[in-house]
């Protein structure tokens, strides 16, 4: 056979070998960044009933302890899209990482909680108490850092450390910490356990934004089709969660859920929202105006760089 041929021959077998590699001959793989919370149950739904795969996109689930590690992931090229609450996300856009919040997932959700014996009872009880939240960059550190100043308090008047949010009950229950602001369902697993919710953040801030799903720009550029398809996913998937809640539930991981009549409470108690109108929009730049104003972000953001266009 002539030596051209062959040559020509390798280099379509190596171009099809490199080629099946890079998407595993049925799509490029999307790794999907998301915390240990139900506030991310679209993305554990549509896994569970193998929507992803359905629509030809092969994912790589990594989960991270808090948002601000999955955005310093998002920012590394790590992860291509990302579960993830709006405080994080606004602190990272902030910095100039090159992402875009493609649809809301949720609504409220979290909640301080106290031991049954710490003694609080009030806002003003919080002061020089051990309380964890998930870290600074999370929403949860800076509800708590609003509802404080509401109160006439400041985030210095308490001992706050960060803990990782599945450690966050033993540390309750065994004294390591007066108490916690953290998401559900540890809101609703630390109650059932005899633990006391001394506010819930619907009630600190009514119908604020919390987790989103946000994407590289990098990977919209590079799959707008894939990006529209990850939309539809996660929409549908929050339409059979509002639908069909109890069997929601029962969809959810193992590790988050362990309990799942309790999990069945914790989802009723908060929205499950998709898309990104006008609304939700306006919801999300008063936010961010509150993190302005609480000196979380050093100025404002313009919508153009928080939202993906095409969503």
């Amino acid at each position: 056979m002539d030596n051209k041929i062959i040559a020509i021959i390798i280099a379509i077998i190596v171009v099809a070998v490199g080629a099946f590699l890079i998407f595993g001959g049925g799509g490029e793989e999307v790794t999907i960044g998301y915390l240990p919370s139900d506030h991310d149950a679209a993305l554990f739904v549509a896994d569970a009933q193998g929507k992803y795969a359905e629509n030809g996109i092969k994912t790589k689930l990594v989960q991270f302890n808090n948002g601000g590690d999955l955005m310093t992931a998002m920012a590394s090229g790590d992860v291509d899209v990302g579960y993830v609450g709006i405080t994080p996300v606004l602190s990272s856009i902030a910095k100039g990482v090159p992402v875009k919040v493609i649809s809301a997932a949720q609504t409220e959700g979290s909640g301080i909680v106290v031991a049954k014996d710490s003694g609080i009872s009030s806002v003003q009880d919080l002061a020089g108490k051990k309380i964890a939240t998930p870290g600074e960059a999370s929403i949860q550190h800076m509800l708590l850092t609003y509802y404080l100043e509401q109160n006439g308090m400041s985030i210095d008047d308490l001992k706050v450390s960060a803990m990782k949010v599945p450690s966050m009950n033993d540390a309750l229950k065994t004294g390591k910490i007066d108490g916690m602001i953290t998401f559900e369902p540890y809101v609703s697993i630390a109650e059932k356990n005899g633990a006391k919710v001394l506010t819930d953040s619907a009630d600190i801030l009514p119908n604020h934004p919390c987790c989103v799903v946000v994407a590289s720009d990098k990977f919209i550029e590079n799959h707008p089709n894939e990006t529209q398809k990850i939309l539809e996913i996660h929409k549908n998937a929050t339409d059979f969660i509002n639908s069909n809640p109890d069997e929601a539930a029962a969809l959810l991981p193992k590790d988050i859920v362990s309990d799942v009549e309790v999990e069945k409470k914790a989802m009723a108690g908060f929205p499950f929202i998709s898309g990104l109108d006008d609304s939700y929009k306006q919801d999300v730049m008063d936010f961010m105006d509150l993190e302005v104003d609480l000196g979380i972000l050093k100025k404002p953001i313009s919508q153009d760089k928080i939202f993906w266009e095409g969503s």
